[in-house]
């Protein structure tokens, strides 16, 4: 659980990489990972000239004919991939009014025979290359460097609270199809694990549907009060936030229910831990609630393009072992009343794989996609949901 911090460290990627400043780096990913669950991470090594590439050519993807947009609905993809209109995404019950694209590691799909959570990886849905020139071939060198970098840093991550280097590496690769005859699983593109980036567009306040209200936030009149993205935490291991508009916006939440803010400071990504790396230390690294508020009025559109570090579907809950002397850094927290409870995705007393707590993850936040490939899991989904506005209306 996050302490009462009040600012989001920034660390200096550079410095893990001399055997001198190393041992501070490392006391400076410890104290972000036990206590605050988010940081920003500076001088990473992927180019200045390609970011802002992504930049260009993510807000570009907004202004393709409605027409193009709807072509690629994630609706018609049962692997989550593609477009969501503004307004279809959902947190907490509540609508999210951002407007974005789903895209990941280009895989095959799964065969028939292949466990249903499976279903979870599969192929893009890219836009007409004629429409946006460069997009494909731009968006897949991204990613493939933000999958070497969150390979690289989640390593770290490892040294930092005691554990191998190579501790995760294990959740990164799926079990073999049965049959297969490939034993190296790097030659194996479905056993590839399946990172995934979206690129979000926050429209102001001014621009949403009539009956949306929202005023100025309290503490900054750039803000409103509007759920862009509600209180939640990201899943997986780690995810990489590059923010691609000096909006402030982004906010993450205490021990003490207070809202910080993380605004954006050029030549960083904002890497939030996910659920995923919380349960398999049992605790010790901490996933921490945040949100996104609406730009106000006037304030133009805000536009983030987060990249999150996928697992293999295949991976159970295992605890990592942490040592001791770790663990004695951690302080407990209490949370305050006031705080957001967010639901833990990965139970493993619900589910055996992760791919499982994924899928239905992925069904409560998309229900379009749930309507039309898996109406078994959105009728669960939407039975917890009758049973908790239930359970409020009692209280």
């Amino acid at each position: 659980m996050s302490s009462s911090f009040q600012s989001v460290p920034i660390l200096d990627y550079s410095l893990s990489l001399s055997p001198t400043t190393k041992p501070e780096f490392f006391d400076q990913l410890r104290h972000a990972l036990l206590e605050v669950g988010f940081l920003y991470i500076r001088n990473t090594g992927i180019p200045d000239e390609l970011v802002a590439k992504v930049v260009e050519l993510g807000k570009a993807f907004f202004d393709l004919p409605e027409e193009e947009k709807l072509r690629l609905e994630m609706k018609n993809s049962p692997h989550f991939l593609g477009y969501s209109r503004l307004g279809n995404e959902i947190t907490k019950h509540r609508t999210d009014w951002r407007e974005q694209i789903d895209l990941a590691t280009e895989l095959p799909a799964p065969s028939p025979s292949e466990p249903r959570y499976r279903q979870l990886r599969g192929p893009n849905q890219w836009p007409n290359p004629s429409l946006l020139p460069g997009f494909r071939e731009t968006y897949t060198n991204y990613m493939d460097l933000m999958t070497d970098f969150s390979t690289r840093f989640v390593s770290l991550i490892a040294e930092a609270i005691g554990l191998p280097p190579n501790a995760f590496e294990k959740f990164f690769w799926s079990d073999p199809e049965e049959g297969s005859t490939i034993a190296d699983p790097q030659q194996d593109p479905k056993r590839k694990r399946q990172d995934k980036l979206k690129i979000i567009k926050y429209p102001d306040v001014a621009a949403l549907p009539r009956g949306v209200n929202g005023t100025s936030n309290s503490s900054n009149d750039t803000i409103s009060t509007v759920q862009g993205a509600g209180p939640h935490k990201d899943s997986m291991l780690s995810s990489y936030l590059l923010q691609a508009t000096n909006h402030r916006g982004l906010q993450v939440q205490n021990a003490r229910g207070e809202w910080i803010d993380c605004p954006p400071i050029p030549g960083t990504f904002v890497v939030a831990i996910g659920q995923g790396l919380e349960a398999m230390t049992n605790g010790v690294c901490v996933a921490t609630t945040h949100r996104v508020l609406s730009p106000s009025a006037g304030a133009g559109s805000r536009f983030s393009i987060p990249f999150f570090q996928g697992v293999s579907y295949d991976a159970q809950f295992e605890e990592m072992v942490v040592p001791a002397e770790v663990k004695a850094l951690k302080r407990d927290a209490v949370l305050s009343e006031s705080a957001e409870v967010v639901e833990m995705t990965f139970k493993k007393e619900k589910f055996e794989r992760l791919g499982e707590a994924t899928l239905m993850n992925r069904v409560k936040s998309h229900q379009d996609v749930g309507e039309k490939y898996y109406p078994d899991l959105l009728a669960i989904v939407r039975e917890q949901a009758a049973s908790i506005a239930a359970s409020a209306i009692e209280a």
